[in-house]
């Protein structure tokens, strides 16, 4: 089994900027993807950014230029850099790792943005 934990979510203002992170632990293969999702309230979960464990990345349209993902592999950890972020960034963001057949997700972390 493999958990994920994720931390760093919360309220900023627009134009602010906030990292998330995600530990990833358990029986995690040295070949997978990490990534990160998100939710908005009444809609469906979407892909913001997917990063290989060969650092080969992925992102969303609404987010390129402006969200960075990263990971350590050593700490099993993937991070989201987020700037200039916008109102309609608010969302729980969830974290996510494949590997083989498999697929797990984070409990999610609450990112408002609002003045």
């Amino acid at each position: 089994q493999v958990q994920l934990v994720e931390s760093g979510g919360g309220l900023v203002q627009p134009g602010g900027s906030l990292r998330l992170s995600c530990a990833a632990s358990g029986s995690i293969s040295s070949i997978n993807v990490m990534g990160w999702y998100r939710q908005a309230p009444g809609k469906q979960r979407e892909l913001v950014a997917t990063i290989t464990s060969g650092s080969s990345t992925d992102y969303a349209d609404s987010v390129k230029g402006r969200f960075t993902i990263s990971r350590d592999n050593a700490k099993n950890t993937v991070y989201l850099q987020m700037n200039s972020l916008k109102p309609e960034d608010t969302a729980v963001y969830y974290c996510n790792l494949r590997q083989s057949v498999a697929a797990y997700w984070g409990q999610g972390t609450q990112v408002t943005v609002s003045s």
